[in-house]
């Protein structure tokens, strides 16, 4: 595949994702969209739950997959490494597009907030988005989404490894971009079943992601992130960081922000 094409399959897949990414805001917040998580076609609850646990556990496992080094290794051999993250950017970008289209609302009330308890939910739902996107740049947002890469190929330069940063949200939390997402799904001054099961569901992913990663992220970078376990929490400014190591295993280089 040519430098140039390869670029422009970077530069598509990037747009795909910003997108997706607004649409997931509108998704989540119910903002005026012909689909979200409390719009869409019904179901009857038994049918809604199946769908929509399906479409969770695609999302979760696109990404779990993909994003392993192995897997990595492996998808290599098949497309350029300059456009491997590209190509994870767009799998997921697709996957999530799918869940827009078939997700099945369920639609009875949970809690319902008025008044000023709504506008702090609201605000908090802001605070997690404008969270996700800020510590995309703290890491290098464009390498997170694969053009640093694509671009670095059309150049013909040599693609550097990103030194492994801590710099302000990540010196509070080991993954204020997860951190965000959590405070985006949850805070919400109408929360129905069907948020509620999407909420949970993407809380038990990014649990689960947030695991592996940690063991991937030990291997490549070995003691420098095992110290910066030990002393940052994972999500919640304050509390203490893992006491529990993960073994040191040396790997090829990963990045540190995946």
């Amino acid at each position: 595949m040519a430098r140039a094409a390869m670029f422009l399959y970077s530069l598509g897949a990037y747009g795909l994702f910003l997108a997706v990414f607004l649409y997931l805001i509108a998704f989540v917040g119910n903002l005026g969209v012909p689909r979200s998580v409390d719009v869409g076609p019904g179901a009857d609850t038994a049918t809604a739950l199946a769908i929509d646990l399906l479409l969770i556990a695609l999302f979760g496992l696109q990404h779990s997959v993909m994003a392993r080094p192995a897997f990595k290794r492996r998808i290599t051999r098949i497309v350029p490494p300059a456009i491997e993250r590209s190509t994870f950017v767009l799998a997921a970008s697709l996957v999530l597009a799918l869940l827009f289209w078939q997700w099945r609302p369920l639609g009875a009330t949970v809690w319902q907030a008025g008044g000023g308890v709504a506008i702090l939910l609201w605000s908090l739902f802001a605070l997690g988005w404008a969270t996700v996107l800020l510590s995309t740049f703290l890491i290098n947002h464009f390498d997170l989404f694969g053009l640093r890469q694509s671009w670095m190929h059309l150049l013909d330069r040599p693609l550097v490894p990103l030194a492994f940063r801590t710099t302000l949200l990540y010196r509070i939390v080991r993954h204020p971009i997860m951190l965000g997402f959590l405070l985006a799904f949850w805070f919400t001054p109408h929360m129905t079943v069907g948020h509620l099961l999407f909420a949970a569901g993407m809380t038990v992913y990014i649990l689960v992601g947030v695991h592996h990663e940690e063991r991937d992220l030990v291997r490549s970078l070995g003691k420098d992130y095992v110290q910066y376990r030990r002393r940052t929490p994972a999500f919640v400014p304050g509390l203490p960081g893992a006491q529990g190591d993960l073994p040191v295993q040396p790997e090829a280089p990963l990045h540190a922000g995946r």
